[in-house]
């Protein structure tokens, strides 16, 4: 790929260390629901390292042997030695029992090298139940399971992700990264934004700053990395041990090239062109119909399109193609009518992927009473089963 080269004086980030799993660069891949399968997971590895995690697991979907979740906890074949899972679960047994099955049985031919347990989902299907960015505000729960997760584990190490609390008048992140940390997490991500925030505003940085003073453990900055720079931004803004990519790669695998070089001090980054851009759609496109047969794989692929094509000039006609494209030999033909061209500058450093307006987070009724309350959310994982 075409790339532009400016001077830089950045130092190299050292690798992040998880117990015996070492990610270099420091770079992690955040689950994204329809987007984080292996179709995907491989095609940003082929850009650049670091650790990728699959789609969020459900715990209680895992311990039934759901077969949709069972399908998803597998590794494609080079990430045998680095496979990452993140599990939601309300409930502190259920949620040990499922890590123990990752860990003991190596569901789906493969014992994780990785595990994180989501507390940052703002969804308010998750929250209404006290799932999600909900759950850290009954600390002991949040204990329970934490700890439940870490001794099932044993030798993988587990890590949480959270937000910085409901909402700005019920902060949490300060009291998880202490929990986390005394229940033996090998590190924990914060979202700088509150719940009710959703993915509206700009991300807060400076919680992240003082989350990296409150605890020892490693922490993660997600939020509002659109560019490798942000991402060294970030680093140096906070302190943070690594970052985690959501939107920023949306319909931009390549992300995870710069990112790569951006840590290890060099000043590469990738500006394809049109041209080179059909080729990483066309790559993507088989790679999920090799996992799903070529209907099922193009018509998965279709989500990707206007994230691959922002900024670029394209037809109409052939924008409307490709949104209901159905073969990859048809995908190819309606990528050969695009022209050419260098990659929009107008794009870079603009946010991705879904945005929402701020609103009220919708709670179990009475959950803000006692954050003491060890009971775990009645019906929590209802909603989310499957996967």
């Amino acid at each position: 790929m075409t790339s532009t080269l400016e001077p830089t004086t950045t130092a190299a980030l050292p690798p992040l260390k998880l117990g015996a799993l070492a990610v270099d660069p420091a770079v992690v891949l955040a689950p994204m629901a329809g987007i984080t399968n292996p179709a995907f997971r491989t095609l940003c590895r082929e850009f650049g390292a670091g650790l990728y995690v699959c789609e969020m697991i459900t715990t209680r979907a895992l311990v039934e042997r759901n077969e949709k979740t069972l399908q998803m906890v597998r590794a494609t074949a080079d990430e045998k030695d680095a496979f990452s899972v993140q599990l939601y679960g309300v409930d502190p047994a259920t949620v040990g029992r499922a890590v123990a099955m990752l860990v003991d049985e190596g569901v789906a031919g493969t014992r994780p090298a990785h595990i994180d347990l989501n507390f940052g989902c703002p969804v308010p299907k998750v929250t209404r139940k006290g799932g999600g960015s909900a759950l850290p505000w009954r600390r002991v729960l949040l204990r329970d399971i934490v700890r439940a997760a870490v001794r099932a584990a044993r030798d993988v190490p587990v890590t949480i992700k959270t937000r910085i609390g409901i909402d700005a008048d019920h902060v949490t992140y300060l009291d998880a990264g202490r929990i986390a940390q005394d229940e033996g997490a090998a590190a924990i991500t914060l979202h700088g934004r509150t719940a009710d925030q959703l993915y509206s505003g700009t991300a807060d940085w400076s919680s992240i700053a003082r989350l990296v003073e409150a605890v020892d453990i490693p922490v993660l900055g997600n939020g509002d990395i659109w560019e490798a720079d942000d991402a060294l931004r970030m680093v140096a803004e906070t302190g943070c041990a690594g970052v985690v990519i959501g939107r920023g790669c949306l319909g931009r695998p390549w992300l995870f090239g710069d990112l790569a070089a951006a840590f290890a001090g060099t000043p590469r980054r990738a500006l394809p062109t049109m041209a080179e851009v059909a080729a990483v759609m066309h790559r993507h496109a088989t790679l999920l119909s090799e996992e799903q047969g070529e209907l099922h794989g193009c018509t998965d692929f279709r989500k990707h399109v206007a994230w691959y094509l922002k900024g670029f000039s394209v037809g109409s006609d052939v924008r409307r193609a490709l949104a209901m494209v159905s073969g990859l030999d048809e995908l190819a033909e309606l990528l050969a009518r695009i022209p050419d061209q260098p990659y929009p500058a107008v794009v870079l450093g603009a946010p991705r992927g879904r945005t929402s307006p701020p609103r009220p987070v919708a709670l179990p009724e009475g959950w803000l009473a006692d954050r003491d309350d060890p009971r775990p959310p009645a019906g929590a994982e209802l909603l989310v089963g499957g996967g």
